[in-house]
């Protein structure tokens, strides 16, 4: 993993060259995907670290998403808004990713999992909008440190109980008694919140909201995908009191993803709109994640990339939006087809990948998530079906509301889009679309891998 580290430190040097930054970026994503296609369960060992099928796939997305911000924030290279310390930010908050995802020891994930949330906190801070920042950063620094405390402790009654926090080398822990099963629960929340599952939901709109596009569009793609990487890991040593509780999650998210999907309905700022379908679609895989089955497991991990360069995209294009006409409210922001009539396609090609239509690599996973809930229950099909519904209600709602009707006679613009707005919106749906020609590559192999488990 060094050859990918160094190089990072490197680039921290030259901040202020942002087009050699994005080349940069642009040829580490090209080089890490030469080394996906291996035939070993880990690859890249040493200090530590390694990956595997699930680190590699997470990996990728970190540095494809990080990319793609760089070449979305070109506001804050042109108003000289501290783009330097812009830079040297997300990429502390690249190494951190890239550490987490690729940590072969727990304390060395826990350690990794929280130094994200610190340039992710100054991103929020530093290049907010408004003065609601302030609040946002509390609510989400209080949220993710409140529940990993436990999650601290829990892991060193781990290496007290097994001498080893070494992953893959944990034995499972047996539903024995009740100090099982608050040890679980503490283990477990820290990554329901940073999913998040609803109820531990509320610290995510408002981060949203007051983010800049680059800490939305790395919170939606990136940040969340911790929550459910962290619990494939932690469930390798609990599955065994998991199968016990997993209807209590599974019964916990598929309600909570449908009462999501109707405050979605009521929303009228864009952004917390598409942050509030993001806690409805982190449902679903949540459900996947605790059935414990190979459909499960596999169609989570396809919708969480699917989700990632789905919702970072419409960030991306709430932004372009805000930039021309100075809201997000969908009071004003109507008629955008005769507004911005180039940006009409790509607004439809999200949306209605947001909806899991084909060929999105979000129709693989929840066909896969809706296979392995159907057999884990038969009586979850009704909460499936409401919350399928629902979703195609409130990006429907979205896409008519925000293209449709007379825009508001005080806007004006003389560009309805920029080439390099058009690449990065097209290298998000580009892969979101494509991958599904190669699904073998995101499930089976990695059900072969995760077999090993």
């Amino acid at each position: 993993m060094l050859k990918m580290i160094i190089p990072i430190f490197m680039l921290m040097s030259f901040t202020k060259e942002w087009c050699m930054m994005q080349l940069s970026m642009s040829f580490m994503s090209f080089l890490f995907s030469l080394t996906y296609f291996h035939n070993f369960f880990l690859s890249s060992l040493g200090y530590s670290l390694g990956v595997d099928y699930l680190g590699n796939i997470m990996i990728y997305l970190s540095l494809w998403i990080m990319f793609l911000v760089f070449m979305s924030s070109q506001k804050v290279k042109k108003s000289y808004n501290f783009y330097s310390s812009f830079g040297v930010v997300n990429l502390l908050l690249l190494l951190f990713l890239m550490l987490t995802f690729s940590s072969l020891d727990y304390l060395f994930f826990y350690i990794s999992f929280e130094m994200s949330l610190i340039p992710t906190l100054i991103l929020i801070l530093g290049w907010g909008y408004q003065p609601e920042r302030i609040q946002a950063g509390v609510y989400m620094l209080f949220y993710t440190l409140g529940f990993s405390l436990p999650l601290l402790g829990s892991l060193l009654f781990l290496l007290s109980n097994s001498g080893s926090l070494v992953m893959l080398l944990s034995e499972p822990v047996n539903y024995e008694n009740s100090l099982n099963m608050l040890w679980y629960f503490a283990t477990v929340w820290a990554f329901l919140v940073k999913l998040p599952m609803y109820g531990v939901h509320l610290w995510l709109p408002k981060a949203h909201v007051e983010a800049p596009v680059a800490g939305s569009m790395i919170l939606a793609g990136v940040l969340l995908k911790l929550g459910g990487y962290g619990i494939i890991r932690a469930l390798i040593v609990f599955q065994m009191i998991s199968q016990e509780v997993s209807w209590l999650w599974i019964s916990l998210s598929l309600w909570g993803g449908i009462c999501i999907s109707l405050v979605c309905l009521r929303q009228v700022d864009l952004k917390s709109l598409i942050a509030y379908s993001s806690v409805a679609h982190m449902s679903l895989v949540l459900c996947g994640l605790m059935i414990l089955n190979y459909w499960g497991i596999s169609g989570a991990v396809v919708v969480m990339v699917g989700h990632g360069l789905c919702s970072s995209g419409l960030f991306c294009l709430v932004n372009v939006v805000y930039e021309r006409v100075g809201s997000r409210s969908l009071m004003i922001v109507k008629g955008l087809l005769s507004f911005m009539p180039s940006m009409g396609l790509w607004w439809f090609l999200l949306a209605v990948s947001n909806m899991a239509s084909p060929p999105s690599l979000n129709l693989l996973g929840e066909i896969s998530l809706m296979s392995g809930l159907v057999s884990w229950s038969k009586l979850s099909m009704l909460g499936i079906s409401l919350l399928s519904f629902f979703s195609a209600a409130y990006t429907l709602y979205m896409y008519s509301l925000s293209q449709h009707g007379s825009f508001y006679n005080c806007l004006y613009a003389c560009c309805s889009g920029k080439v390099q707005e058009y690449l990065v919106l097209f290298l998000h749906w580009f892969p979101l679309n494509v991958l599904i020609m190669n699904s073998s590559l995101l499930m089976i192999d990695f059900l072969n891998k995760i077999m090993n488990l």
